[in-house]
């Protein structure tokens, strides 16, 4: 009988991306431990997280404030080391909830946004792990900040907001090559002295890493279709 009999699927799955994650890094002379993967869990219920808690996996991604609001307090109890990341679009009047949930937030991408959540963390005393999400293919109807408004909106951010950037996020179009908008992202989170990218999908993740990667942002891999 196989050794993974028994253990739920999600489980499975989990520990063969952590081996992939680990074998991308180790092609590209990195240390594993420099990338965190993030388990997308967005419209997963608290009871599809138990495999993967149990399996040791602590860093969830969600896309929606609501959402997220309705499941992970009650895990968190459970789970005190929980690391919460927001990857999905925030409406500024829901960054004080947003605040109080999340530990790091993957969004930030118009000065409306940053303002809200510089306030929050004033007025809550947090201070979360914070991204500009870049919109690298410059598409219309996405999320993000054009590239060329980029460097400015983070000298915002730093310098009148007092806000620390940790890195950088893109979602690349999906009839793209995605190494293109990983290369672009990279080379821009040199300029503006950024060490963070959050780069990389189900789909791509091992590409991310080789350009640079320092989140990735896994879902269907681990979970399973929606």
């Amino acid at each position: 009988m196989s050794d993974l009999a028994g253990i739920d699927p999600s489980a499975v799955r989990l520990g063969s991306i952590r081996e992939m994650v680990k074998a991308a890094c180790i092609a590209k002379q990195r240390d594993p431990g420099a990338v965190k993967l993030i388990a997308v869990s967005k419209t997963f219920s608290a009871a599809d997280m138990a495999p993967v808690l149990n399996a040791g996996q602590r860093v969830f991604g969600e896309n929606r404030v609501q959402e997220a609001e309705g499941k992970w307090p009650s895990l968190r109890e459970t789970y005190p080391d929980l690391r919460l990341h927001l990857i999905g679009p925030l409406q500024s009047n829901k960054a004080r909830d947003a605040v109080a949930l999340f530990d790091a937030i993957h969004t930030i991408d118009r000065p409306k946004i940053a303002r809200a959540i510089a306030g929050e963390m004033t007025a809550q005393g947090r201070k979360l792990e914070l991204f500009v999400q870049v919109n690298t293919g410059e598409e219309p109807q996405k999320a993000g900040i054009m590239p060329r408004d980029a460097a400015a909106f983070v000298a915002m951010c730093r310098d009148e907001l007092g806000l620390r950037i940790a890195g950088l996020m893109c979602i690349p179009p999906i009839e793209d090559e995605p190494a293109v908008h990983f290369a672009f992202l990279a080379k821009l989170g040199r300029e503006l002295g950024v060490t963070g990218l959050s780069m990389g999908m189900s789909g791509d993740f091992e590409t991310a890493i080789a350009f640079g990667a320092t989140h990735v942002r896994v879902g269907s891999a681990i979970f399973g279709g929606r």
